[in-house]
């Protein structure tokens, strides 16, 4: 079944499980779509209000991009746990020729950077939801402010979330240059989403006059 039909309670247990698969990548993919949700949300509460009419068109946008931000963060979810499962099913092909062998040396290697380039898809994906917050924060209802800083606090930990399967994984593949290049686009994006989810963390602090 896939993760998106159960319920919140038949996820929450199926992780609890003793079953590797969801786990932390595909937790960060749904933590990731439901910060794009909470971005959504902002720019619907603003639109039709006259008092934020300068803002209708960033909000209209905003709320696009959200809603393609969530179907995203939520098709990454399922991949997520599909990679998974592919790697280990390559681990359980047979080993007993040389060709057999040979085989499944490569589909391992295949199905580890698979399941190193989903978290790190996902990553990027927190790079647009803390930005899409940011904006939520700055011209959205201010009512509604605190959702879009919870918004950037869960593209935050969604995007750590994802960098340390991306790295976990990574450990696994032979070919040092994917290895190196992942690990570069994992840095420059902790970078940005650290840059501006601590500008949004003070902004929020100042405005909400919290200690």
């Amino acid at each position: 079944m896939a993760l998106q039909n159960l319920t919140v309670e038949g996820f929450v247990r199926e992780l609890a499980s003793d079953s590797p698969a969801p786990g932390g990548g595909s937790v960060a993919a749904l933590c990731g779509s439901l910060g794009a949700g909470l971005s959504a949300m902002v720019a619907r509460l603003t639109l039709g209000k006259e008092k934020y009419r300068e803002h209708w068109e960033a909000m209209e946008a905003l709320q696009a991009e959200g809603d393609q931000l969530l179907a995203r963060f939520l098709s990454l979810m399922e991949e997520d746990t599909e990679s998974f499962n592919a790697f280990m099913a390559a681990r359980k092909l047979p080993k007993e020729t040389e060709g057999q062998k040979a085989a499944r040396a490569q589909a391992i290697q295949e199905a580890s950077k698979k399941t190193a380039l989903v978290p790190l898809e996902t990553l990027k994906a927190c790079s647009d939801l803390v930005r899409l917050a940011g904006q939520a924060v700055a011209h959205g209802n201010p009512n509604a402010v605190t959702d879009a800083g919870t918004a950037a606090l869960l593209a935050e930990a969604a995007g750590w979330g994802a960098a340390y399967n991306v790295s976990i994984n990574l450990s696994g593949v032979e070919d040092q240059t994917f290895v190196a290049r992942c690990r570069r686009e994992v840095q420059s994006a902790l970078e940005e989403i650290g840059t501006r989810a601590r500008e949004i963390r003070e902004k929020l602090r100042k405005d909400l006059e919290m200690a």
